[in-house]
């Protein structure tokens, strides 16, 4: 019976996200060497993903989501937004090329005409609520409108005085925009796509909010904001931007309008005057937000309605232009490892974590060994590596050479930090495989052949192309030390504890 129930625990968490989850990713199209549509469909299969947003109808990507289940978003991009507002023909043939040629078999959801239009586009807003009219009609005269909904994304800048939350309305410059807008989506059951970013409201705040109430971590009860006209309490940034969106709809007397977030995150790296921007507050702020709507706990304005919610973004677009940390969004790198490792209770392995386990850390080829030996002598020191494996005798001894030693100390490193971004480089002499480097009865950490549980230790990474530290570390451990010298270190520990 525990064994049945034990099972049935593992099954249920490692399913948390396979059933309509309410969390999906965006892919965007500014990466360089960007995976294979089969590569990027195979990458969110293997993390239970089952909802995407496009920035655009690609082909390729539309082909190979096919009987895949996964639900998709398409957009419009914004430069052919002009083009479907003055034609029904237009948005005709654009329905046509791009959802009728596509649907059922792969499982188009919504179409998000545009993207933040009022705030990046302003000279677009007048023929946007046009473009949504065209496209829907296209949609019913293919017999497809009760199957996927139109809308379009803002940004939540769009909405003024958002706290405290039941004051806020829509910057009333687009109210001839907004509310036919509004009523377009009441009459088609439509959502309100909304862009929330609490790392820009942090950022841009000064001080006045806490990083813990932008990254959802815990408040004390007297630290938390609070609605004074409804007595509301508020724990973090996202819900009250979430709600300021539906008072704002509210105060236009749109009450029965639903919200899903069409982009939400946080910058694991930025430039010199980006100090937030860091991987640990990158995977704190995702981890509590994955967790919050899967958990379905809703806002203080409508608790227990989840929001559905989807993170920006899947992989690190760096060619995008802008400051450092507009780069570095995504959950994975192109290569398909994850830049951190969520933290998930309950949830399975899902999203950012290597459920494949089959990432490795080796040496490069062709690099100087004397920067080998110093990466070396780290990671068996201040890394923590235990590097027993490589004595004399052991089973990663052979082959006896600098190369071979640091891979097996690298991938250990690598393994133990739970693959986190910056924990194989090694001052550029280290990079990732997907090719197991285990050899004969040395079988390295991380390997499927191993029963080893790593820790999970963030509390150093291995030294990066940006560490300040030189670039000859001290030799705090040597490969060719005797088993014997240790197990005398051993004998002298136990009985210095025996004499305390």
């Amino acid at each position: 019976m525990a064994a049945l129930l034990l099972l049935f625990l593992f099954l249920f968490a490692s399913s948390a996200l396979s059933q309509d989850s309410l969390i999906g990713v965006n892919i965007g199209t500014e990466v360089t060497n960007m995976p294979s549509p089969t590569q990027v469909v195979a990458l969110l299969k293997s993390q239970n993903i089952n909802r995407v947003r496009l920035y655009d109808a690609d082909r390729s990507m539309l082909l190979a989501f096919a009987h895949t289940g996964v639900q998709v978003i398409i957009s419009v991009p914004n430069d052919q937004l002009l083009g479907i507002s003055q034609s029904n023909a237009t948005a005709a043939n654009w329905v046509t090329r791009n959802v009728a040629a596509y649907y059922p078999a792969t499982n188009i959801t919504t179409i998000a005409v545009g993207s933040e239009v009022l705030t990046s586009l302003p000279n677009a807003a007048s023929v946007l609520v046009s473009a949504l009219k065209y496209i829907q009609a296209a949609l019913v005269t293919a017999n497809l409108d009760r199957q996927i909904k139109v809308s379009t994304p803002h940004s939540s800048t769009i909405i003024l005085d958002s706290f405290p939350p039941s004051q806020a309305f829509f910057n009333k410059t687009w109210d001839p925009v907004i509310v036919p807008l509004l009523k377009f989506l009441q009459s088609t059951g439509s959502p309100l796509l909304l862009n929330v970013y609490p790392y820009f409201d942090y950022v841009q705040s000064n001080g006045v909010i806490p990083l813990d109430y932008a990254l959802f971590q815990p408040l004390q009860a007297n630290k938390e904001a609070v609605d004074a006209n409804t007595l509301l309490h508020y724990t973090n940034v996202f819900d009250a931007i979430v709600d300021a969106a539906y008072f704002a709809m509210s105060y236009l007397n749109f009450t029965n309008i639903p919200i899903v977030v069409t982009e939400s995150g946080w910058p694991s790296k930025g430039g010199p005057s980006e100090h937030d921007a860091t991987v640990e507050n990158a995977n704190t702020y995702n981890s509590n937000l994955i967790q919050h709507v899967i958990n379905k706990t809703g806002t203080p304005k409508h608790p227990g309605t989840a929001v559905t919610t989807y993170i920006y973004e899947l992989y690190n677009e760096d060619s995008r232009p802008g400051p450092v940390s507009e780069k570095n969004w995504g959950l994975f790198n192109t290569n398909g490892t994850p830049v951190y490792t969520l933290r998930l209770a309950g949830a399975g392995a899902i999203l950012a974590n290597d459920t494949t386990n089959q990432t490795f850390c080796i040496a490069k080829e062709k690099v100087d060994k004397k920067m080998l030996q110093a990466a070396l002598d780290w990671a068996c020191g201040p890394g923590k590596v235990d590097c027993s494996a490589l004595m004399q005798g052991e089973s990663c001894y052979e082959p006896d050479d600098v190369v071979a030693h640091s891979t097996y100390a690298f991938n250990a490193y690598y393994q133990k930090m739970g693959k986190a971004s910056g924990s194989c480089d090694f001052k550029g002499v280290a990079t990732v495989t997907t090719t197991d480097p285990s050899r004969g009865t040395c079988v390295f950490p991380g390997s499927a052949k191993s029963n080893q549980t790593l820790g999970n230790n963030t509390t150093a990474l291995a030294p990066s192309a940006n560490s300040t530290t030189s670039g000859c570390i001290p030799k705090y451990y040597h490969p060719h030390a005797s088993f014997a010298d240790l197990t005398l270190l051993s004998l002298l520990l136990i009985v210095a504890l025996v004499f305390l």
